[in-house]
């Protein structure tokens, strides 16, 4: 038997009176969590789920989460952790997709209504029966008809034994993005996530209380497995931010003497542009001994600046949903490199091949990230043609372009989807925008390619400005001309308030393309020609996440 929960069920042994889970006020014992997660089994049980059913859940960062998540790992279901932000009408496709037999939702709040949306989603799903809501202070249900949870559980039994799964049995089903189709669940087995918290543990280093600050969502990969289940597996004390602001984070930070923080980048920058009145940061900079990057590349001016205010250097990785998700960090012991993902983690092979799958030579080139080990996915739910253009002799192949140096460290270049092509040249966005955080006047940046009826498509730079900066198009584009290879630099910057990004904080270039905009030769290639998409932003400058 390997089933993931019992990460949970042997730190409840060990360390009973610990605190497992903290938000605001409330706190949650290891001996707590378990019990109510066995609670959560038992109920699920009694409501017809069987091994291997499908159970859906949609929480922000609460201590609900890790109790239904591992609650429907004990009843041995398959959890489907959904993103938060979604509409009645995309719950009821994941729903649906999924084939989900249950579903978790919290009621939401004024601004993030989860539960209306959720209800709806419920309600146009066949086959989903059962539907519990998740209320933050009482047994009463604020939608009409639905069941809460804490009513469901009142006569439930903490005396439910764990089932058996085997460790290739599906745990979870992460969802992808979507960005180049509809959403695909990538499977999980118990034994992808058993080991890639092992992993996380070699990785980070085992110290006898970690505390960490999740402010990354919990439905999504990185923050889910590399700080809940590896933090749990490992005894730690969570400290949940539902949402995401700089001065909040800071202000836990130095409150619960946070030891260990993950983020990514858009977060990074938030915690060092925030003046944080009130907050020491000796005192963060004393106690934090971890600080981990994912989900995008980290540019190196926030290496740097996080170095010198907090004393800690980031260790930036790499991994998918599809990969459990690490697959690439900084090896234990060794100085990260700036720009860096690291190198392939225990048990993992990752290579780079051309268009054909043929493997590149020579340290440098360029190629696509191909990934092959105990982590990568069985494949996609019930999508067994999306799984065939994805896996290729048990290489995943992620879309990503990369190089490797001669010491075997990894650089991610870009998106293979997202590389600009000027001319015949390559252009690499994430290059250009590296070296426009170097401006001082520049505070984010994104770089898109556009359609061009000469050069096929033109560098676009999509900035927002650092505060009170007074930075104009011309000027950027003259100092980026001056920085940057004739083919490279933006002929076009639009300054924008935010950028819009998803729920994990990645910037989300499809939307910053929106209506496609070509230029000709005989428009001006100066500021003047640049025209805003008009889509809005889905994030504050403070680089907020729900």
């Amino acid at each position: 038997m390997l089933n993931l929960a019992t990460l949970l069920e042997n730190s409840a042994r060990t360390v009973p009176e610990r605190t497992a889970v903290v938000l605001g006020t409330q706190r949650l014992t290891y001996a707590e969590l378990d019990a109510t997660a066995r609670r959560v089994a038992g109920l699920l049980r009694s409501r017809g789920i069987q091994p291997g059913d499908k159970v859906a859940l949609s929480c922000p960062n609460l201590p609900w989460f890790p109790v239904v998540y591992y609650g429907i790992l004990k009843a041995g279901a398959v959890v489907v952790p959904l993103n938060v932000l979604l509409k009645g009408r995309e719950i009821a496709y994941h729903l649906a997709d999924s084939e989900a037999k249950a579903y978790f939702c919290f009621e939401g709040t004024a601004d993030l209504p989860t539960g209306q949306e959720g209800w709806s989603g419920f309600g146009e799903t066949p086959g989903c029966d059962n539907f519990f809501l998740m209320t933050a202070t009482s047994a009463h249900s604020p939608i009409e008809g639905a069941e809460t949870l804490t009513a469901a559980l009142a006569d439930q039994s903490a005396d439910f034994e764990t089932a058996a799964t085997d460790s290739s049995d599906t745990a979870v089903i992460l969802y992808t993005s979507g960005t180049t189709g509809r959403p695909k669940g990538a499977e999980l087995t118990h034994s992808n996530l058993v080991l890639n918290v092992l992993t996380c543990h070699k990785l980070f280093g085992e110290v006898e209380h970690d505390v960490h600050l999740i402010t990354l969502p919990l439905f999504h990969s990185f923050g889910q497995v590399v700080q809940m289940n590896a933090g749990i597996a490992s005894r730690a004390t969570l400290v949940l931010l539902p949402r995401f602001d700089g001065r909040s984070a800071l202000a836990l930070m130095q409150r619960h003497a946070v030891t260990f923080f993950a983020g990514v980048p858009t977060m990074y920058w938030a915690l060092l542009e925030e003046e944080a009145p009130g907050v020491d940061l000796s005192l963060i900079a004393k106690n934090l001994r971890m600080a981990g990057s994912g989900a995008s590349a980290l540019p190196a001016e926030i290496h740097r600046r996080f170095r010198e205010r907090f004393g800690v250097t980031i260790m930036e990785g790499y991994g998918l949903s599809e990969t459990s998700p690490v697959a690439t960090f900084v090896p234990p012991g060794e100085e990260a490199r700036p720009g860096s993902i690291g190198r392939p983690v225990w048990g993992v092979e990752v290579d780079l091949v051309d268009k054909d799958g043929t493997p590149v030579q020579g340290a440098d080139a360029i190629g696509e990230v191909v990934i092959r080990g105990h982590n990568t996915m069985k494949g996609y739910y019930n999508q067994p043609e999306a799984t065939a253009e994805v896996m290729r002799n048990g290489w995943f192949r992620t879309g990503d372009l990369a190089r490797r140096d001669a010491d075997g460290w990894f650089y991610i270049v870009d998106r293979a989807k997202d590389m600009i092509i000027r001319g015949g040249f390559n252009v690499y966005p994430r290059e250009i925008e590296e070296v426009l955080l170097t401006h001082p006047a520049v505070r984010m940046a994104a770089v898109i390619g556009v359609p061009h009826d000469r050069h096929g498509e033109e560098v676009k730079a999509c900035v927002v400005r650092a505060p009170r900066a007074t930075l104009t198009e011309e000027e950027l584009i003259g100092w980026c001309r001056d920085e940057m290879a004739g083919y490279k630099y933006p002929r076009l910057v639009e300054f924008r308030d935010v950028l819009p990004m998803n729920a994990t904080g990645k910037i989300l270039k499809r939307e910053l393309r929106g209506p496609e905009h070509r230029m000709t030769d005989t428009a001006r290639q100066t500021p003047g020609a640049s025209t805003a998409s008009g889509v809005p932003g889905r994030l504050g400058t403070t680089g907020s996440v729900h």
